[in-house]
């Protein structure tokens, strides 16, 4: 996502390098490379409007910082300009007094509001919030089926009545139940239709009055651009919505949705939807994702997927192991699986500062590597795994790991190499330093520039991890982040 938007805007930072002032010129000619990015990301025409008015008044007002070279103050400018479009900060779920908080999901057929449900009923119980999901889409053919299946796949009820009861019944009935079994929050999945028409709108209308929802929610596909926001506006003047969730914006979306919605409907984005799997729903955080518009990543986003999947324990564990270099190549394989579980590789390199413009060549050679060498890891025997030294002393043995591996022993040699030179670094580090290139990436994946450096603990991303251009732009220093890091074995991230 925000690809294609990301390089137009590159183009327009060009026009103020080598630079020596902001002037009034070569303001306008950057204005114009970021006013075509913005219409060719389908962002809404009066919000490009305002945007590039709102850039261009406060860049011409700005006074160079010292040390800050013109370009850097106007990515400066900008980024804040995207932060505000954006709704400048996260729009919490609401959270009734007395339970159980109800919350109304609507949106037109097609747009993934029923798996929505279902990742939001996830989301809760990861929040330590109990939920009951409501099928009330009675119309589409299986649609209870398909909520009834997700609810089993995260161990989460589901309250329906059949095809045949009226929806607002089945909603109402619905909050009484989850009343009864003391849970806290009820999702109500509602039925949607290709597009707007007065009969969806009016039983949209009877169940919000019936159960009186805390929050109602419209589900938008983020690959119609500005066209989400048109639909965000349409749905509050008739409905009344408190908020959107953005579905699939880890496709072809080209960013005019995120940067569209609030500033036509006037309603935030509370939650984006990055992948089908149910763990892939994310609170929306305007800052962030500005960052990651701008190419300078999104550590904290990086670091909450990370802490969901790190245990304690474990992580404890492995930073005395790492410090007091008794790594081994079990620890190295669990390292490998774990970020298998955070998702792509591709999509965990966006996060990091300096990484976002790697290609998917880049990112494909990265991926075969670190497959390469768990492959090569799956060959070794328990013993070897859990004693690297016997590989080192062995020429017969990394021959019969290449062989089962179906790599040269060259290959293997490489590896164990690697393997020992990083331990052998690792009493080195102190608390907060760096980490050399893990084992089998010769110190950063083949074929990708500047990954000298990345996160202690996770395979193939070295130590030292590249900051942004200022603070709290996806990666600067926010309060009581530190702790929480150094808590969960992530060293300096």
């Amino acid at each position: 996502m925000f690809d294609a938007l990301a390089d137009r805007l590159d183009d327009a930072w060009k026009k103020l390098r080598g630079q020596d002032k902001i002037s009034d010129s070569n303001v306008k000619e950057a204005l114009k490379e970021v006013r075509r990015a913005l219409l060719s990301a389908d962002v809404n025409l009066q919000v490009v409007k305002n945007f590039i008015s709102e850039v261009e008044q406060k860049a011409l007002g700005a006074d160079v910082i010292a040390g800050v070279n013109p370009s850097q103050q106007f990515v400066k400018i900008v980024y804040d300009e995207l932060v505000s479009v954006m709704g400048e900060t996260n729009a919490p779920l609401a959270q009734a007094e007395t339970a159980p908080t109800v919350i109304l999901m609507a949106g037109l057929q097609g747009t993934g509001k029923t798996t929505a449900t279902a990742k939001l009923a996830l989301y809760l119980r990861k929040q330590e919030r109990s939920a009951l999901m409501v099928a009330t889409d009675v119309y589409r053919p299986a649609a209870i089926d398909q909520l009834q299946t997700l609810g089993q796949q995260i161990d989460v009820p589901v309250f329906e009545l059949g095809t045949d009861a009226d929806p607002v019944e089945i909603a109402r009935q619905g909050v009484e139940r989850a009343r009864e079994l003391g849970v806290d929050t009820v999702i109500i999945d509602t039925a949607g239709r290709l597009q707007i028409d007065p009969e969806m709108m009016g039983e949209l209308a009877r169940i919000k009055e019936t159960v009186q929802p805390d929050d109602t929610l419209l589900v938008v596909d983020a690959m119609t651009g500005q066209e989400a926001a048109t639909l965000t506006h349409t749905f509050h003047e008739q409905i009344g919505i408190t908020g959107a969730i953005l579905t699939k914006l880890d496709g072809d979306s080209r960013g005019g949705a995120a940067l569209s919605v609030r500033r036509v409907s006037g309603q935030p984005i509370k939650f984006v939807g990055v992948g089908e799997k149910v763990e892939a729903l994310q609170p929306f955080y305007p800052d962030r994702m500005a960052s990651r518009i701008l190419n300078m990543g999104d550590v904290l986003t990086l670091v909450e997927k990370a802490q969901e999947e790190i245990d304690m324990a474990d992580a404890a564990e492995m930073q005395a192991k790492l410090l007091e270099a008794r790594f081994d190549f079990n620890d190295f394989l669990k390292q490998m699986r774990l970020l298998k579980t955070m998702g792509s590789l591709g999509s965990i390199m966006k996060m990091i500062p300096g990484m976002g413009k790697l290609s998917n060549t880049d990112l494909e050679k990265g991926e075969g590597q670190l497959k390469r060498t768990e492959a090569m890891i799956n060959s070794m025997t328990k013993a070897e795994r859990a004693d690297p030294d016997l590989l080192a002393k062995s020429p017969s043995r990394r021959q019969r790991i290449a062989k089962g591996s179906g790599h040269t022993a060259a290959d293997v040699s490489k590896l164990i190499t690697d393997f020992t030179r990083m331990r052998g670094m690792m009493q080195q580090m102190g608390q907060g330093g760096g980490m050399p290139g893990m084992p089998g990436m010769g110190g950063g994946m083949p074929g990708m520039p500047g990954m000298g450096g990345g996160m202690p603990g996770m395979p193939g991303m070295g130590g030292g991890m590249p900051r942004p251009g200022f603070r709290n732009a996806g990666g600067g220093k926010k309060k009581g982040s530190k702790k929480k890091k150094k808590k969960k074995g992530f060293g300096d991230l």
